[in-house]
């Protein structure tokens, strides 16, 4: 399975519509993300990846086709070393792996080139294949904000997932 992240351009805005244009996406994402997502939507975001310092949002490419998004959200201050990963795959591309290995493959870059210390994510308690995801790319549960998210006019708990510096060294031994 050849999974690689790389820039989104111009020439992915056709592929991301398509592929972001589905509410089984937008339901477990922020509200920021449209939904219905249009063209309009695909060229805004590549508008603000162009001011992303550095950057730190790509796109998953399965087999060179553009496949998902995923991200790094950088933290300031005294979190500075942190970041939340956020991550969404296509539907035509759902439960081959591919989540999973972006993941882990955004955690080499957080831990590697930015010197991250820390990333989490946050859940909601329905979305069980994100929580797979997490855990095959070997993130550690870590605990339960109650009552925090709110989607569609629901309360729900925000799973938070880590993985640290010296847990993904432990994953990545060379042996």
């Amino acid at each position: 399975m050849f999974i690689s992240l790389s820039p989104l351009t111009l020439a992915d805005i056709t592929a991301l519509t398509a592929l972001a244009n589905n509410p089984q996406i937008a339901i477990w994402l922020r509200d920021i993300f449209p939904s219905p997502y249009t063209e309009q939507d695909a060229r805004n975001f590549l508008e603000y990846l162009s001011s992303q310092k550095p950057l730190t949002t790509f796109g998953i490419r399965y087999q060179n086709e553009l496949a998902g998004v995923c991200s790094l959200v950088l933290q300031q201050d005294i979190f500075r070393k942190s970041a939340e990963i956020g991550y969404w795959v296509g539907e035509p591309f759902w439960g081959r792996g591919i989540a999973t290995e972006a993941v882990r493959l955004l955690c080499q870059k957080g831990f590697e080139e930015w010197g991250l210390m820390r990333i989490y994510a946050g859940v909601f308690p329905v979305n069980v294949a994100s929580m797979r995801v997490l855990e095959k790319a070997g993130f550690q549960f870590e605990s339960i904000a109650k009552k925090a998210l709110i989607k569609r006019g629901l309360i729900y708990d925000d799973y938070i997932y880590r993985m640290t510096l010296e847990e993904w060294k432990s994953l990545n031994k060379k042996v």
